[in-house]
């Protein structure tokens, strides 16, 4: 057990105490980290933890987040939503519903809020701008939206990091994708291919570029930019890039294109994307085209073929005036595959498909083709049926997964 994993598994075995004593006060909660740490780590207790400081750490959280601390130390929780003071609700298992969490009025959650944003130093809430995404340590993000954007009060809306998924097989476990499907992810990552990852929100496209981080090799340099840092990059030689809001005189942004320029400029054998969603699409297409190979992307988009025409549509707000073949042409030539998720009716998140970019068809529009895909064999209410399968085409870049010396051959994509 490491020293992140004892964190959560205090955090976790706090929450089941305090359910069965009915609630601690919070006052108690260090006596009772003691008594935990005893049961959890018993004789087998790490030398390198500062165990009053980390006892103290997670009153301190009990302490910034309120009643919510209850449910965000809660396992099975992966999101939390608080639409009033008395309207709390919780994803547990990819099902949303109200939580018998509440706080005592608006001032309280108000309260909670602002203590919640101190964890940022660079969170700002105010009327010229009424939302704000706020890091937290532990790699959850958090976003707050205030009137009059939003009716009725303060809106709350935390999605927590889970930690759980550290490679393709933990994947392979919770029926994300299958293992030839995760075998086809991890050689076209070592083998450079440039790939970009469509879902709509809370899919889980940011998770697989995680895992997917960790098969790069070491001795590569990968620089990581996003809008909030949600990728956790388990490799020795990453740099973080964040972008930054205008200030009060509406000077000083740093957009995703400022980043994903300056990135080019410090040796980057990959890129991770956090988000493709405006004029930073000219950007990366001109990097795909110009020898910066093995980029992870990620893009909203409901479909592969959605996805390359949105990220044709957002060149144009680079205003450049670049013709749209030409566009269409770039995309075709720089991207590789493009690797669909989806979240179903019974909670679980799937790779629905991953399809290669084969180029352009007589009428210059893109084309992709299904090398695996999800297939639904029957629904429920609130279940969903099916098997990964591979669709039998063998994609044209064989040759270069055969180089990367994963061992991947044309029996791979066989249909079974």
């Amino acid at each position: 057990m490491d020293a992140a994993t004892l964190r959560r598994t205090l955090q976790h075995s706090l929450v089941e105490a305090d359910r069965r004593a009915g609630g601690y006060a919070p006052a108690d909660i260090l006596t009772v980290l003691e008594d935990l740490t005893q049961k959890v780590a018993g004789e087998a207790l790490l030398p390198d933890v500062d165990y009053p400081a980390l006892h103290r750490e997670i009153a301190h959280e009990v302490m910034i987040f309120g009643p919510l601390w209850r449910i965000l130390f809660d396992a099975s929780v992966s999101e939390v939503m608080v639409n009033a003071p008395d309207k709390v609700f919780a994803e547990r298992n990819g099902k949303v519903g109200a939580e018998p969490v509440q706080f005592a009025n608006a001032n309280e959650l108000r309260h909670t809020i602002d203590k919640i944003m101190t964890l940022d130093s660079s969170a700002r809430l105010d009327q010229s701008k009424p939302w704000v995404d706020i890091a937290l340590p532990d790699g959850s993000r958090a976003n707050v939206t205030i009137p009059p954007i939003v009716v009725g009060g303060m809106h709350l809306t935390i999605r927590k990091y889970q930690g759980r998924f550290h490679g393709v097989d933990d994947l392979v476990a919770t029926d994300t994708l299958d293992e030839r499907m995760g075998e086809l992810l991890v050689a076209a990552t070592r083998a450079r291919l440039n790939i970009l990852f469509s879902g709509a929100t809370g899919t889980g496209k940011t998770t697989l570029v995680e895992v997917l981080s960790r098969t790069i090799p070491h001795h590569e340099r990968i620089i990581c930019i996003e809008d909030t840092m949600e990728i956790h990059v388990d490799h020795p030689n990453v740099v973080r890039m964040v972008t930054r809001l205008a200030n009060l005189e509406g000077k000083g942004e740093v957009t995703i294109g400022d980043l994903f320029r300056n990135s080019l400029r410090m040796c980057p054998d990959r890129v991770l994307l956090g988000e493709i969603r405006g004029a930073e699409a000219y950007d990366y297409l001109q990097a795909l085209n110009s020898g910066h190979d093995g980029s992870l992307a990620v893009i909203h988009a409901s479909s592969p073929e959605e996805a390359l025409v949105r990220l044709q549509n957002l060149v144009p707000l680079a205003g450049l005036g670049v013709p749209s073949e030409v566009v269409r042409r770039q995309i075709a030539h720089g991207l590789d595959l493009v690797v669909q998720i989806h979240q179903h009716a019974d909670g679980a998140r799937r790779v629905t498909s991953i399809s290669e970019v084969v180029g352009q068809d007589d009428e210059g529009l893109l084309k992709v083709e299904d090398l695996f895909r999800f297939e639904v064999e029957r629904t429920g209410p609130v279940s969903v049926h099916g098997r990964f399968a591979a669709t039998g085409r063998v994609p044209k870049f064989l040759s270069r997964l055969e180089a990367s010396g994963m061992g991947v051959s044309e029996e791979l994509f066989a249909q079974r």
